[in-house]
């Protein structure tokens, strides 16, 4: 059984407030943000579901006096959902608690809410280090978006992705833009970045059945959580065997640091695609860009999944309908958890700073006991 949680969205909403589910599927239809509309969505493939999303619209400071917009995140767990589901409940808080301290939204901010809820999540992890020792083992992609007085920040640390719908003013066509770099080291120069910064380890990336792991465990070289390759103290028993590494190390393994990019948005920027690799395993880029731009806003979330899952079922020489049949756990060997955010753009909306709307806060993905 899946189960959802979600905050009550703002009034003049479409009226399906907490979105709906429909077997493995979750997903929002349509909804308002401050700059124009959006659409969410999530299926599960693991025996549970380790994706966790978000999108706030509203206050950006928790004094509320700062500056309006909204937030969407994108956490892909691994090992467990303790990790997504704590980034999901904290690092909004995080990023309104700096933006307050700093009058507004910047790089800096951004940073400093990515560092709280690292050091928040590790301290979570010590405290439950006898009792439930496998903590240490998860950890989190995290993608993070933030629209503010016509800018727009990306954050992210791991393999999810954003993807920019622009129209070209010369052919009128929309085209993919990745405005993301995913920190995965099956990807040639995440792999030298990795060596990079651990020159002295030979083995810091391992190639293992044909798929490069960093120190043969885990494909990304960013993320949330995964204690056990952070601190040498948490990569011993009682962590299971399986995990502990044979020799002691001295700094950090994987980093928790985004890489943060700021783009001004024009009128030509239609909308935004916030994505785990889930998606971005079975469909392109612009592939994903033309099905978002050639398609009705109602429902695109959920169009999206299901086209994933069809070509999911495609390169196994199946029908999706049989797909469907297949239950959470054995299903992640067809295709991994899945969660979309699409965020339209209205051009009228995004350079207004005076904009005032009720808070929405809406969340896709299950609860978590820590």
């Amino acid at each position: 059984m899946v189960r959802f949680c979600w905050k009550p969205a703002s009034v003049g909403d479409d009226g399906d407030v907490n979105g709906r589910v429909e077997g493995l599927l979750w997903y929002k239809d349509l909804g308002n943000h401050l700059y124009g509309e959006f659409s969410m969505a999530v299926i599960q493939a693991n025996s549970s579901l380790e994706d966790r999303s978000q999108l706030e619209s509203g206050p950006l400071t928790s004094d509320y006096l700062g500056p309006q917009g909204t937030f969407i995140g994108v956490y892909d767990g691994h090992g467990g959902s303790a990790a997504s589901q704590f980034v999901s409940d904290n690092l909004f808080a995080n990023v309104k608690s700096f933006a307050a301290e700093h009058r507004g939204i910047s790089e800096n901010v951004i940073r400093r809410a990515f560092s709280a809820t690292e050091e928040g999540f590790l301290s979570v992890v010590k405290k439950q280090w006898l009792s439930k020792p496998q903590i240490a083992s998860t950890g989190t992609c995290c993608l993070a978006g933030i629209i503010c007085n016509g800018m727009l920040y990306v954050a992210n640390a791991g393999d999810s992705r954003v993807v920019l719908g622009r129209v070209e003013r010369a052919t009128r066509e929309t085209t993919a833009i990745q405005l993301s770099a995913e920190h995965n080291v099956n990807i040639q120069m995440e792999r030298d970045e990795v060596r990079t910064r651990h020159p002295y380890d030979p083995q810091i990336v391992v190639k293992k059945h044909n798929v490069w792991r960093v120190k043969g465990l885990i494909q990304v070289s960013r993320s949330i959580g995964d204690a056990y390759l952070k601190k040498q103290e948490f990569n011993r028993e009682p962590l299971p065997n399986k995990f502990r590494l044979p020799e002691p190390f001295f700094k950090p393994i994987l980093s928790y640091e985004p890489e943060i990019s700021v783009h001004k948005l024009g009128p030509e920027d239609q909308f935004l695609i916030f994505a785990s690799d889930g998606l971005w395993e079975q469909l392109s880029n612009q592939e994903v860009v033309n099905i978002v731009s050639n398609s009705p806003r109602n429902g695109i979330g959920r169009r999206l999944v299901k086209a994933a899952l069809r070509e999911a079922a495609r390169k196994r020489e199946m029908r999706v309908s049989d797909l469907q049949k297949i239950e959470e756990g054995v299903r992640r060997h067809f295709h991994d958890d899945i969660t979309v955010i699409v965020v339209y753009l209205n051009p009228k909306l995004i350079d207004n700073s005076s904009l005032l709307a009720s808070p929405l806060s809406i969340r896709g993905g299950g609860s978590a006991n820590f």
